[in-house]
């Protein structure tokens, strides 16, 4: 009964992220939105997830789609950041889907789906990154030290999907129950009706 709610509410965010009004309307940080969005079972600060992975999933320098990029630490960034890569643009381009990077209509809190990042470590190893930010509309000018990228973020995004199709499955299944039902007692209703003139 838990994993099937579990999946109907992971579900549930990932329509709500299909739909900008909705998703927009709630306040993110980072953390929970890239742990709902991967699927990866991480938790607390965001730079920490690096620590964490250790054992539990593999990691390292290349990106992957349905990997995590790790932000460390920094004094302006306490807590560092999480984003989920959507797309391998080139050697030294992804785009990612993250929350709570820009300030967009005068609110931090925000999910940005497919925003690019770009590698800009001096050996091209995607040690520090620069990222899209939304008030220049364009890849900010300052580089943020990344520990790399988490994998199998993209089976857990795999099997959280599954579980939204048996969800969807579940309620299809649900309503041609109750229209079987309905149409049912519709015929014993006109039958009756008919019994009756």
């Amino acid at each position: 009964m838990r994993s099937k709610f579990t999946a109907l509410a992971a579900a549930l965010s990932l329509v709500l992220v299909a739909m900008p009004g909705a998703a927009q309307a709630q306040s993110w940080q980072c953390a929970p939105f890239a742990r709902m969005f991967s699927g990866l079972q991480l938790f607390g600060a965001a730079a920490s997830w690096w620590s964490q992975a250790v054992g539990r999933y593999a990691q390292g320098p290349v990106p992957k789609p349905g990997s995590v990029l790790v932000f460390k630490a920094l004094s302006s960034m306490r807590s560092g950041h999480v984003a989920t890569v959507t797309k391998i643009m080139s050697e030294r381009m992804i785009k990612v889907t993250h929350a709570n990077w820009s300030i967009i209509d005068g609110h931090r809190g925000q999910i940005e789906r497919d925003v690019t990042v770009v590698d800009s470590s001096p050996n091209n190893d995607w040690s520090q990154v620069r990222v899209w930010y939304a008030p220049i509309q364009k890849v900010g000018s300052k580089a943020f030290p990344v520990y790399g990228f988490i994998y199998e973020g993209k089976s857990a995004m795999a099997k959280v999907a599954e579980a939204a199709r048996d969800a969807v499955t579940d309620v299809k299944d649900a309503a041609t129950a109750v229209k079987d039902a309905a149409a049912t007692g519709m015929k014993g209703v006109a039958a009756k009706v008919a019994d009756a003139s």
